[in-house]
């Protein structure tokens, strides 16, 4: 059960660069959908990475805010107020196993 315990934290821990991943290719497949009316393909692949690029960003921003304000949330995904993983709980978990 602890283990499985372990999995899930780890996997709440991720759900942010995993949020950031999915906004920046969404960002980036919308760049592409507007760099296909301009004539020049460079000016396209900079402008789908440019959009990539601001999507993460503003999408790592605004989720982090919402990590940091929510305290429910940070239970949930068992971070600190600053949005790093806690892992004193894993720590004891590793003291207790190393006591046996």
């Amino acid at each position: 059960m602890r283990v499985a315990r372990v999995l899930v934290r780890v996997v709440g821990w991720l759900l942010t660069p995993f949020v950031v991943l999915a906004a920046s290719f969404f960002g980036a497949v919308l760049g592409t959908q507007f760099a296909a009316i301009l004539p020049n393909p460079t000016h396209g692949l900079i402008l789908a990475t440019v959009a990539g690029g601001v999507a993460g960003y503003v999408t790592a921003h605004y989720w982090l805010r919402f990590l940091r304000r929510s305290p429910r949330l940070q239970h949930a995904l068992h971070v600190a107020a600053d949005g790093t993983p806690d892992t004193a709980e894993l720590a004891a978990i590793g003291n207790q196993e190393e006591e046996r």
